[in-house]
């Protein structure tokens, strides 16, 4: 069995044999909390515009069935880096530091001679924002930053650097500035890891209200009558911090999050473009691989609930965008179920280094080239109880191509089995169908199966690190969850 240990071991081991593919730099984009289908080729809300999006997929690779193992920021973010499962790194919440010998795959990048830089968010811990090891070029901030200049600024290679503007288009300034620098035929790996489109929402002065005549098409299940059989947890949490009935415990109208939400987008869309402008001029659009991804998804009220999370597919399904002309075509739709796991062996194959052992992703090249090998059939999600946002339990999930099967621990209620190809929606829980008690004891086998192969049966348990003041003092409590235009409204009365 491959403990944490050997996985994190493996990351530090001597690097195996370079592979004969050609070397190729690499940006990689991640945003948080972008949801898989605000994109405007997508239609998830019929007024919503994504240019430069839509560009990625018509001239590269929708990677449609797109997801993160864990749906919250570290955990998510941690997997990029490493290939592995959250139980494996043990990054499984928004407190929890980088375990002592953690090593990120940037650092083999290095050794294969190419030049990384990072910038933006990286939270992991949120102890500081000291530069990492395998970096070149670092740009960060504290925990979540924020979106307009404050106090604590910015960390440039380990010096405290004053926040001069919005965050998105500076964190791109910063990006394109270091990538012009580096002489043509230098390799490089560029991590753009932007705030945006994290809460609160904070447009750019340029984009706020764009979108405020616009009509938010509420989700179905937002209606508690168009779901049967949901678990009593779900239900319940409706009127919670994460529910549609109290968000984040004030009179917040999820219409107009949305909006703040789209407009935000905006200015994530525009930093794309400015990418590939750059790449365009220095004749490297073509040739360099460029991936676009979210950290997690997040709810506007399916399922009556908001955030993310949960394994419902609003909160573990993300966008994944893939261009590079020069190895596949454009206007491809990826079928396979893929996640944010194969992030760190794709850039190693595409820089021409072998992964190292233990990893639980897959380059995805094949799958993109068109040459895709025996493919993953399903995928495992984990969620790690937070002490400090309770309503949502320990969560393990089977998503394979047709169904999705949920499993709780530590809570007395039912689990959730969901036709994905009848019920996109996941709106009729079939937990309780005679029909599909075989496939529940199969997809529960194999769930198991997966988690002792990986060393996942220990649930991990540190020091709690957060109260529960948000459940009586909002002012208090997950700040960067809460809108601060929205903290002046008066709470419901109970």
């Amino acid at each position: 069995m491959l403990t944490r240990r050997s996985a994190l071991a493996s990351l530090a081991a001597p690097l195996a044999a370079q592979t004969s593919r050609k070397r190729r730099n690499v940006i990689f984009i991640l945003t948080d909390d972008h949801r898989y289908d605000a994109m405007g080729f997508l239609k998830g809300q019929e007024w919503l515009e994504t240019p430069h999006l839509d560009s990625l997929a018509r001239d590269g690779a929708h990677l449609k069935n797109a997801f993160v193992t864990t749906a919250l920021c570290s955990p998510s973010r941690a997997t990029v880096l490493t290939g592995v499962y959250a139980h494996k790194h043990g990054i499984v919440d928004n407190n929890t530091p980088i375990p002592r010998g953690t090593r990120f795959f940037p650092e083999l990048l290095q050794k294969a001679g190419y030049k990384t830089g990072f910038f933006g968010k990286w939270h992991m811990g949120g102890v500081d924002d000291n530069p990492q090891p395998g970096f070149d070029q670092w740009v960060s901030f504290k925990g979540q930053g924020t979106y307009v200049p404050s106090a604590n600024g910015l960390n440039v290679n380990g010096k405290r650097v004053a926040q001069k503007g919005y965050i998105t288009d500076e964190l791109t300034d910063y990006a394109l500035d270091w990538t012009n620098g580096l002489s043509k035929d230098q390799p490089f790996f560029l991590y753009l890891s932007h705030k945006a489109v994290h809460g609160d929402f904070v447009p750019a002065p340029r984009h706020k209200g764009k979108y405020a005549s616009k009509k938010f098409k509420p989700p179905v299940t937002m209606d508690p009558a168009a779901v049967r059989n949901a678990p009593m947890w779900t239900r319940n949490q409706r009127n919670s911090w994460h529910g549609v009935d109290y968000p984040y415990h004030s009179t917040l109208s999820i219409e107009e999050y949305y909006r703040m939400y789209a407009e935000t987008l905006c200015g994530v869309d525009e930093s794309v473009g400015r990418v590939l402008g750059l790449l365009r001029e220095r004749g490297q659009l073509d040739s360099t691989l460029v991936i676009y991804m979210g950290d997690n998804g997040f709810a506007f009220g399916e399922h009556g609930l908001i955030d993310k999370r949960t394994a419902y597919e609003e909160s573990m399904r993300v966008p994944m965008l893939a261009r590079c002309p020069e190895l596949f075509g454009g206007g491809k739709t990826v079928n396979e179920v893929v996640a944010n796991l194969d992030i760190m062996p794709t850039a190693l194959d595409i820089a021409g280094v072998s992964a190292p052992t233990g990893l639980d992703g897959a380059s995805l090249l094949p799958v993109l080239e068109g040459n895709s090998p025996a493919w993953r059939k399903e995928l495992l999600y984990e969620y790690y109880w937070e002490r400090n946002f309770p309503q949502t339990p320990t969560i393990h999930a089977l998503r394979a191509d047709r169904y999705k099967y949920i499993h709780y621990h530590g809570i007395w209620d039912v689990d959730e089995l969901y036709d994905l190809e009848r019920d996109p929606l996941e709106a009729n829980n079939l937990i309780h169908s005679a029909e599909h008690q075989p496939l529940i004891r199969q997809m529960n086998k194999r769930l198991f199966e997966i988690m002792r192969n990986t060393g996942g049966m220990q649930i991990p348990l540190y020091p709690d690190s957060g109260g529960q003041q948000n459940l009586r003092n909002p002012e208090k409590a997950g700040a960067s969850e809460f809108p601060p235009e929205f903290k002046k409204r008066p709470a419901r009365k109970r």
